[in-house]
């Protein structure tokens, strides 16, 4: 990768996500979001809303929610099912994913106790690292050893939402998932094994363990090389990357696959 175009600065898109409520409930949204911010190996599968991925299907079907019903009390979400969670995000109350959604929701449900979103939030006394590790700790479906993409990436939800502060946020790393690691392979930086680019090219999924977790472990690698050699912090080095990769000619490449509740 000889240059990396300057990408627009962090954001959460307003259209796709709730923002527009009272502190408390946009905080609460936002870690009901980032507590099932997962599930690309079954995008594929899923009704997405038209022009929407599968990640602003769920993001804009649970702000509607939210607009509509308010948020979710930790009672709530404790008693949440596959079929409730399927109707709020218009998808099969048979899918697969849909139970392991309530699970994720019931699982924050326990974590919270009684506590709001917002009450986590200023537990973490405000460092970025210190709230990503409690999530990891209190949840297993943030426990993603080595990366921890979803338990960072809550913490930076919550301060470009404006409803948080932390003075750490430059020392998380990538949110690594499978989109980054497929910019920097389109691009030169990564090169895979041929037989696991055919794998991948084909379309068939990888299985969680070894190969993903290598293909994620190399991409957070050269993006904290890339962020010092460019002088960013690596989540705004992400957005870069990520949004390099809603072109067209990333977008015509199959990028891995793998059914994780990790990303």
């Amino acid at each position: 990768m000889e240059a990396v175009e300057p990408g627009p600065e962090p954001v959460l898109d307003p259209e796709h996500h709730y923002l527009d409520g009272p502190r408390e409930q946009v905080a609460d949204y936002l870690l009901a979001l980032d507590a099932i911010n997962f599930g690309s190996g079954w995008f594929a599968t899923l009704r997405k809303r038209p022009g929407c991925s599968g990640y602003y299907t769920v993001s804009s079907a649970l702000a509607d929610h939210y607009r509509a019903a308010g948020p979710w009390s930790p009672a709530e979400l404790r008693a949440l099912d596959a079929a409730t969670v399927a109707r709020v995000l218009g998808q099969d109350p048979d899918h697969e994913l849909m139970g392991i959604y309530a699970r994720a929701l019931r699982d924050l449900g326990a974590f919270l106790g009684e506590r709001s979103a917002l009450a986590v939030a200023d537990d973490a006394d405000g460092s970025a690292e210190r709230l990503a590790a409690t999530l990891a700790a209190g949840m297993e479906l943030f426990d993603d050893t080595g990366f921890y993409k979803r338990a960072q990436i809550t913490a930076n939800d919550l301060a470009l939402a404006g409803v948080a502060d932390f003075h750490d946020l430059d020392r998380l790393t990538i949110f690594a998932d499978n989109l980054v690691p497929h910019v920097l392979r389109v691009d030169g930086v990564l090169r895979y094994h041929p037989e696991l680019a055919r794998t991948i090219d084909a379309g068939d999924l990888l299985a969680p363990g070894e190969q993903e977790r290598e293909i994620r472990a190399c991409a957070l690698h050269a993006c904290e090389r890339l962020a010092r050699r460019l002088e960013v912090a690596p989540r705004t080095l992400d957005v870069w990357l990520w949004s390099r990769g809603q072109l067209p000619r990333y977008k015509a490449r199959p990028r891995h696959r793998t059914r994780t509740v990790f990303y």
